[in-house]
């Protein structure tokens, strides 16, 4: 009779579990939706796994680098303000490109003493989910700086209910890829002459561990016929990491001093989860999650640490390299989405910075 009490126990915590961490408050209406939450079910207990497993190694040891110039989507929030934060301990010249240029110096603010430190802050306007923003946003900073020595794309949205951009993409392509595959063409020129022997210029792609789950619907990139949001999530992180490999073999072709990593930053408490199950129940997150100073870190790795020098196409976790969708090594697969993408914004040459 205990046994069986217990046995009903565990299975009854397990759906609970389950009801309160799925990626989208309203429940599953089809086989379709209920394969997609057990999917994320599962990588979310190996992410969190892997992040309690590789916490000594998840560190990224900060230095002064006060001749860079470190231009950064996003950043007001979550994990970008961290990684502002740790930018400008090196003294850097960080360029935030924000929706809110003003709030977000406000942010920043609230823990960095911007009277104090060496490193400087500028805060720009920019929507990376419009593209007339994107080019905008670039413009100014090829007008302004003679190099971009990181860019770091992190701005993102994540299970958002449907929506198309006012260019006609689905929101979680637009943001989280397409915005930033055109911002990395047009400020690619600067990257390389930042670059030199030995000292890459860095790109940095915020991407995730759902990657691996991910699915590129080339017939319905919008996923009008059926939109579900962690589809559309994973979508847009694995078109980051076939992008991400599939632009660090043409730089390596040009012999130019710029690599590309992609990171996943783990499974951090922000406010990215606002459309999922999991803010019914704060307090899982509170225990369970990175904060977003630990997720911070390995997007800065990625973006500074030398001991990753050359080694532009790889997927980092937690301080070192994680497992990526299938998909990515395949040279033929990461070309064609690079070559979809040139197709979609009528890009002739691809970082020739011209539009």
């Amino acid at each position: 009779m205990l046994g069986a009490l217990l046995s009903l126990l565990f299975i009854g915590l397990l759906i609970c579990a389950f009801l309160f961490s799925k990626t989208t408050k309203e429940f599953p209406k089809s086989w379709f939706e209920w394969k997609t939450e057990f999917r994320y079910q599962y990588l979310g207990i190996v992410g969190l796994i892997h992040d309690a497993q590789h916490a000594a190694r998840d560190r990224v040891a900060l230095y002064k680098q006060p001749d860079r110039i470190a231009v950064i989507t996003g950043g007001n929030r979550g994990i970008g303000l961290r990684i502002v934060e740790k930018l400008l301990a090196c003294d850097m010249t960080v360029v935030m490109g924000v929706r809110d240029p003003r709030s977000a110096e406000a942010a920043v603010a609230s823990i960095v003493d911007l009277k104090a430190t060496k490193g400087k802050l500028i805060c720009e306007q920019l929507d990376v989910g419009d593209l007339k923003s994107v080019k905008a946003f670039a413009q100014l900073i090829k007008d302004r700086y003679s190099k971009v020595d990181l860019l770091l794309n992190n701005a993102g949205i994540m299970f958002a209910p449907f929506k198309l951009t006012a260019d006609g993409y689905e929101s979680h392509f637009a943001i989280n890829y397409l915005g930033h595959f055109l911002l990395t063409h047009l400020l690619m020129p600067k990257l390389k002459a930042a670059g030199k022997e030995g000292k890459n210029a860095r790109i940095v792609n915020v991407s995730s561990c759902v990657n691996l789950i991910g699915r590129i619907n080339y017939k319905d990139i919008n996923g009008t016929k059926h939109y579900y949001p962690g589809t559309a999530y994973s979508q847009s992180k694995l078109a980051q990491i076939l992008f991400t490999r599939h632009l660090q073999t043409v730089l390596d072709a040009e012999k130019a001093h710029v690599q590309v990593n992609v990171v996943h930053p783990g499974i951090v408490d922000t406010d990215l989860f606002e459309h999922s199950a999991t803010t019914s129940i704060p307090i899982f997150k509170k225990l369970f999650f990175k904060t977003p100073e630990r997720g911070s870190r390995t997007v800065v790795f990625a973006a500074i640490d030398p001991s990753i020098e050359g080694q532009g196409g790889t997927y980092l976790s937690n301080g070192g390299k994680g497992p990526f969708h299938p998909d990515a090594k395949k040279p033929a697969k990461c070309e064609q989405l690079f070559q979809y993408s040139c197709d979609l914004l009528k890009i002739q040459q691809y970082g020739n910075g011209e539009f």
